[in-house]
């Protein structure tokens, strides 16, 4: 039995003890909740992010089909034209290298392909008959169609989207996802996109493709298998233990998950992270603040009592103690800003993926500009060998003038949309307004010749604090949404106004559409927001990020009718 003497001299101890034991206990586990719900939201929008770059990736080869099925060699091929299939084999040899598609290959009217770009090799896709390919007869049936399967030459996995022509054939493109599966490793975490079903077609992991992460009937899984080309599913990588938190098969490290709202192909994009490093590190933090802090406290009440030796020694601790909690903060604080740099990357490689998918948008209009200017310079070629033949010299001579004249015109066009495929450079310097402009508008010449567009004289030596193809991409993705937001309108207007202050310039870019709806227009520049069903709600966003580089905005403006966005910039 311990005596009473004993018992005052331990109780102070043991009552220190326990509030170190009950404050590190209370932190740790407001802690966890607290780390939980931020890495969950961490999660969250990395997901997003992650099938932003997806969607990206799929737009850069949606319309390719779209603008081949209307190819001259592609209708002089399935005309059997003398030497037509080897051209439009060596266009789309060359195609699929430049674009990097997996393939690119034209089918005939009966169902067989009659060129590919992989013509020249043993493996080649010329006279196999697809007709068994739901791609194929969705396109004849329907116009277009798309399908996941593996390729039944080569094995391997990919997205297959096809037109069909207007002289039978149909077009078909192939793009596989091995660049993006490596990038989404490289980011760190699990990532896998899956079907409407839920199994997974692409993975950080490859080993996972075609895992089925649900259920599914008999009957609906033996028609997936038979659409994708596989024998069987495998089984799921993932064991859920609650709605946002799981583990891999066999592990007993748990992961917090993050999925995505289906996209346009039905497919929904998921992301796991482990958390048990993250929260552990966080409650141990914690909970040795916490305990500190408390030590600490009660230190201070022992050493208002002790010597001042005890209170010098107890000082230096507390001295020490500080030191090694800076030194770990400021290795959060640096990690901190690898991070936000990582995201910066990752912001500018998203508008230059959104780049690439306008001039896809665009593509069809750059073909309608140059096919004029292309087939007037065959018939002046044809017209000056009949001139030198009779000895007209001069006739020829102009007829020279007009072609290079036309090759201007060409050039001009092709130089325009090069430098919009460029990504910018980051450089920031005066640049002519009225260029910029110009630019713009030689880019969506095809759409805008269809509205009746207003604007203020812009004086030549106006100039304004910008990156130039940067600029042209916020001018091309406001102009295009206008366009977009006036189709169907029985009188379709742009109107351009002009304000030119002492430090300052702002373009207002008006269209008679709808307008934007209150609730869209409250989060217009939030990611992912968008008004229209096919739209995939980061153009805006990219902008208003690129304005704010160059020290300038981009809002919406109220108005009564239709829309107004202000484009404020820097005056030089």
């Amino acid at each position: 039995m311990i005596p009473t003497s004993g018992w005052r001299r331990i109780a102070p101890v043991l009552a220190t003890t326990l509030f170190c034991v009950i404050a590190a206990w209370g932190a740790g586990w407001a802690v966890e909740r607290r780390t939980r719900t931020d890495l969950a939201a961490s999660i969250a929008a990395d997901a997003r992010l992650r099938q932003g770059l997806l969607a990206s990736e799929i737009a850069r080869f949606r319309l390719l089909p779209l603008a081949l099925s209307g190819d001259s060699d592609l209708a002089a091929a399935l005309r059997k034209a003398p030497g037509a299939t080897h051209a439009l084999d060596l266009k789309l040899e060359r195609l699929a290298r430049d674009i990097g598609a997996a393939a690119i290959y034209a089918i005939g009217p009966d169902g067989r392909a009659i060129a590919a770009n992989n013509w020249h090799t043993p493996r080649s896709f010329v006279g196999r008959d697809y007709r068994f390919r739901p791609y194929y007869n969705d396109a004849v049936r329907t116009g277009s169609g798309q399908q996941f399967a593996l390729g039944t030459v080569s094995g391997r996995p990919g997205l297959y989207l096809s037109r069909r022509s207007p002289n039978g054939g149909v077009i078909v493109v192939k793009l596989e996802f091995d660049r993006l599966e490596r990038q989404w490793a490289a980011a760190g975490g699990l990532t896998w996109a899956s079907n409407g079903d839920g199994v997974v077609l692409i993975a950080s992991r490859p080993a996972w493709r075609f895992a089925a992460t649900a259920p599914i009937p008999a009957q609906r899984a033996a028609a997936l298998r038979s659409e994708v080309g596989i024998a069987a599913f495998g089984p799921s990588p993932i064991d859920r233990i609650a709605p946002a938190r799981a583990r891999t098969t066999g592990s007993r490290d748990t992961l917090t998950l993050g999925s995505t709202a289906p996209d346009t192909l039905g497919w929904t994009v998921t992301v796991a992270q482990p958390d048990g490093p993250a929260i552990d590190t966080a409650i141990r933090t914690a909970q040795i603040a916490a305990g500190l802090g408390a030590a600490v406290l009660c230190g201070l009440v022992w050493l208002a009592r002790t010597q001042a030796r005890r209170r010098r020694e107890r000082t230096s601790a507390l001295e020490a103690a500080v030191v090694e909690r800076t030194a770990d903060l400021r290795r959060e604080m640096n990690e901190r800003a690898a991070l936000e740099a990582r995201a910066a990357d990752l912001r500018e490689g998203l508008r230059q993926a959104n780049r690439l998918a306008a001039l896809g948008q665009i593509t069809a209009s750059v073909a309608h500009e140059t096919a004029q200017p292309v087939a007037a310079i065959r018939t002046y070629a044809a017209t000056s060998e009949q001139l030198l033949d009779r000895g007209a010299l001069d006739d020829v001579r102009e007829n020279l003038r007009a072609i290079a004249r036309l090759t201007a015109r060409i050039g001009t066009v092709t130089a325009e949309l090069r430098g919009f495929a460029r990504k910018g450079t980051g450089a920031i310097q005066p640049v002519p307004l009225c260029e910029v402009i110009e630019g713009a508008r030689l880019i969506l010449k095809e759409r805008l010749s269809r509205v009746a567009m207003t604007m203020p004289v812009i004086p030549p030596d106006l100039n304004v604090m910008a990156g130039r193809v940067r600029l042209e991409q916020v001018l091309v993705n406001v102009l295009q949404n206008a366009t977009e937001a006036i189709e169907g309108q029985s009188e379709q207007t742009i109107r351009i106004a002009l304000t030119v202050g002492d430090e300052t310039v702002t373009l207002h870019i008006t269209d008679n559409g709808p307008g934007i709806a209150p609730d869209v227009a409250a989060r217009l520049f939030t990611p992912f927001v968008t008004s229209r069903a096919t739209g995939l709600g980061l153009g805006l966003v990219i902008a208003q990020d690129i304005m704010v580089d160059l020290g300038g905005a981009l809002r919406l403006a109220p108005g009564q009718t239709g829309a107004t966005f202000e484009i404020e910039m820097k005056r030089a």
